[in-house]
């Protein structure tokens, strides 16, 4: 398991895109905007020396980012780590008690599955697993 990514709780996406590009060097991959329930966030998908970077506003009062943003404020949201198989992983991991966010599971507009792990397991860090359709 490796991490891939980090994702970044923010206010204005375009500003937080112009200082990781601008300022940082880092490279915009991706941008997109998911309006799902329980998602309703812009997405900036940011490479920094082949760290990847996930930059997330919240684009409704109902969105799991503006909720986590007036509780704990921006900054960093979620570790993402990358399994070989999210369905083995998550079966491994039931198995030894852990339970998942089931209303989390999601494929993006690029392929990836994800979900997160109840942050009770984790000491309130928000971890995501996700994989690439076995790519």
């Amino acid at each position: 398991m490796k991490i891939d990514h980090t994702g970044i709780a923010v206010r204005r996406i375009d500003e937080a895109i112009e200082f990781y590009t601008e300022m940082l060097g880092g490279k915009l991959l991706h941008r997109y905007t998911s309006e799902k329930p329980g998602v309703e966030t812009h997405i900036a998908v940011i490479e920094m020396e082949n760290q990847i970077i996930e930059l997330l506003e919240p684009t409704s009062k109902t969105s799991p980012i503006e909720r986590f943003i007036r509780q704990k404020g921006k900054g960093v949201h979620h570790i993402a780590y990358q399994v070989d198989n999210l369905e083995e992983a998550m079966k491994d991991y039931e198995k030894k008690g852990i339970t998942f966010l089931k209303d989390t599971y999601r494929i993006n507009p690029y392929g990836r599955r994800l979900i997160y792990i109840n942050p009770v397991h984790t000491q309130g860090t928000i971890i995501e697993l996700c994989d690439y359709n076995g790519q």
